[in-house]
């Protein structure tokens, strides 16, 4: 090698080791910014009875987002809403069976909510003879047209390990035997409960109560159109297979406009041209609400772990980059309505308050406090889950510096039963070939239950889980080049 160019390799060796040392430093300096204190006391109020649950739709999620706007503008974030504002606002539709809805079978008039839960809204009027099967797939269609099918809730063709819980078993069975009745030409689908199915019954009543949420531009969430889907108690078995039995129905539909919103905030990056590029960190600020889930017992689901333990994280890693900006700015947003079907990051994807282009990757939390404490999932770094191998080997390199979890992969993978993938805000962005990972620590006995308390929160293992999405945000905010997509990427489904 000639002399000149020794030098010269020397000159570019010594200001990469310098650029990647200052990194270092400046990541250094700014993940002191994220206390472990602050992030405990945030959990604690966004967790509190104060916020009711957080339910889109209602009064209690835009408490919620109130007050985490006022948090991001306390960390100095800087508005990146609409407007001006922290604020993106949508309207979410609620579609609901209404009060003055009827059934009757035979001269058994059955109370709504009581005696009776009409599955999805519609509007309907029935007036049939029943037809009784044991076996929905052998059934012709002549048989059951224009007639009311009913049958028992049935583990037949249910293979999903799920089916054990007793609210999914309900809905697995609802989901595989509603449209196929339908399309053989049910005029209505009645169910009956097993002892499986009634152990679900309290839990389904206020699920059912408030109906099904959709925004402009999302399909509707409902199985069927104009065919009701009714369920009975078990007591109600030998009244509905009596012989020339008969079902009268008058169902009826609502629906509602809410406001529900995102909270969107940023830190402008360094770099007169990279600042102009954004790594979006995500979370949702909504659960579950009040609901007689177990009647006499604590009624207010507060999702501390969901999720309460990743607004907080966002919280804290605002703070870091505020105290030490990276070159590309940082966007943070938490979505509202994510229990409705991903309502807020789909609304975001669609109508994004800074150019779609813009956007160079996504970190995404969800449940990120809870199961062993040196343990954690990182989603979307598994083929067909992989979208950006630049963005995964990122994240797993900051791992392997700091936290050091060990990663469940199983939960990753396309045969996994519970599809996780599919369950958080990340799936808008990826389906808008956005790179994209998701950091979480898993399902536990706790979700969605009232016991998720931010007393049952492992708030050392939240801290390490905030860390490691912060120095992985960081990094892709610095690298020279933003992630690329996976050649050819696409999901299974």
């Amino acid at each position: 090698m000639r002399k000149d160019h020794l030098l010269v390799s020397l000159f570019l060796s010594t200001i990469l080791c310098s650029a990647e040392q200052a990194n270092a430093q400046s990541k250094s300096t700014a993940i002191a910014a994220i206390r472990q204190e602050e992030i405990k006391k945030d959990l604690f109020t966004l967790a509190d009875d104060h916020f009711r649950g957080r339910e889109a739709g209602t009064p209690d999620e835009l408490k919620a987002a109130m007050w985490l706007a006022e948090q991001a503008r306390k960390a100095g974030l800087e508005p990146a809403g609409d407007d001006g504002t922290y604020f993106q606002f949508y309207p979410l539709i609620r579609e609901r069976v209404g009060d003055r809805s009827t059934v009757k079978i035979g001269n058994r008039t059955f109370d709504l909510w009581k005696d009776v839960i009409i599955w999805e809204p519609c509007f309907a009027t029935v007036d049939a003879p029943i037809v009784f099967v044991t076996n929905p797939d052998h059934v012709d269609a002549e048989t059951i047209k224009g007639k009311v099918v009913a049958l028992q809730f049935t583990e037949q063709g249910q293979s999903d390990p799920r089916k054990v819980i007793p609210w999914r078993y309900v809905s697995f069975v609802v989901r595989d035997w509603a449209l196929k009745l339908a399309n053989k030409g049910a005029k209505a689908i009645l169910f009956v409960s097993d002892d499986r199915a009634e152990q679900a019954w309290n839990r389904a009543i206020p699920d059912r109560i408030r109906g099904t949420y959709r925004i402009e531009g999302r399909p509707s969430r409902q199985y069927l159109n104009g065919i009701p889907i009714v369920w009975v108690k078990k007591e109600a078995l030998d009244l509905v297979r009596q012989p020339n039995q008969t079902f009268q129905a008058n169902v009826y539909g609502e629906a509602f406009t809410y406001p529900s919103v995102n909270v969107v905030a940023k830190v402008k990056g360094t770099d007169a041209k990279l600042a102009n590029e954004y790594v979006l960190f995500s979370a949702h600020t909504d659960h579950d609400g009040v609901r007689e889930v177990e009647p006499g017992k604590d009624s207010i689901l507060n999702g501390a772990d969901d999720n309460a333990t990743a607004c907080a994280a966002l919280l804290a890693i605002g703070r870091a980059f505020h105290k030490q900006p990276a070159k590309r700015s940082a966007l943070f947003i938490w979505h509202g309505a994510e229990e409705r079907g991903l309502l807020g990051s789909y609304y975001f994807a669609e109508h994004p308050t800074v150019p779609a282009q813009s956007l160079v990757a996504v970190l995404n939390a969800d449940m990120i406090g809870m199961n062993a404490p040196d343990s954690a999932g990182l989603l979307g770094i598994t083929p067909p889950h992989l979208n950006s191998a630049d963005l995964a080997n990122i994240a797993l390199a900051e791992n392997a510096k700091g936290p050091k979890f060990k990663l469940d992969t199983a939960w990753d993978k396309a045969t996994h039963f519970e599809g996780f993938y599919f369950r958080s805000d990340h799936l808008p962005y990826v389906r808008k070939n956005i790179p994209a990972i998701f950091f979480t620590t898993l399902t536990h006995p706790l979700y969605h239950t009232p016991a998720d308390e931010a007393a049952t929160i492992n708030i050392e293992k939240l801290t390490k889980m905030t860390k490691w999405m912060y120095a992985t945000g960081f990094s892709v905010a610095n690298a020279p080049e933003r992630p690329k997509i996976v050649e050819g990427f696409k999901l299974e489904k």
